[in-house]
């Protein structure tokens, strides 16, 4: 789990490997962002409240999947008060909003990740230790570019996600199997 993030951490920022994205290189990214998220809570009647602020920061500040309860956590050892059912709705509008996607491991549980205005890919979701690697396939897009104008549709948005066995727990299994074989 923390290994696991610690290498989605240093495989999706590979020059600061073992340290994590650059927290100033992250927020100045997501100036656009926060504006959109600022226009969109208006025009739902909402306000920027000091707790979505710091729930916005705190997902914006690096690049990693993270579940709702990481989230809480990250936050409460910053000092900063949070609710767990205020980060809920604050994922659900940061989601509807366009500014994290989310995926499904299960039933019951989603990671989160922010998405910066322009940045897309899809993702590879391990089912034995709900790793979730990340890729770009220009061909895939391509492709259901193609889809979308042969049947006259305007998409908006998707998700692409591939379910499977990472490469590590397939390794683990096979050194499991021969090792009960001997």
């Amino acid at each position: 789990s923390s290994a696991r993030a610690s290498r989605d951490l240093d495989a999706e920022c590979p020059s600061l490997a073992g340290a994590g994205c650059d927290i100033v290189s992250a927020m100045t990214e997501a100036v656009e962002e926060r504006r959109l998220f600022a226009d969109f809570l208006r025009r739902r009647g909402l306000k920027t409240t000091r707790e979505r602020t710091a729930l916005f920061e705190e997902i914006f500040a690096t690049h990693h999947h993270f579940d709702a309860d990481d989230l809480v956590v990250r936050l409460r050892g910053k000092g900063k008060k949070v609710s767990r059912a205020t980060v809920y709705r604050t994922l659900d509008l940061l989601y509807d909003c366009g500014l994290v996607s989310r995926v499904r491991l299960n039933d019951e549980k989603y990671r989160y990740e922010r998405l910066l205005v322009g940045e897309h890919h899809d993702h590879l979701i391990c089912t034995s230790c709900s790793a979730v690697i990340e890729f770009v396939e220009p061909r895939i897009e391509e492709l259901q570019e193609a889809v979308c104008r042969k049947h006259g549709f305007a998409p908006t948005t998707h998700s692409h996600q591939i379910r499977g066995v990472c490469g590590d727990c397939q390794a683990r299994e096979g050194k499991s199997r021969g090792a009960a074989g001997a």
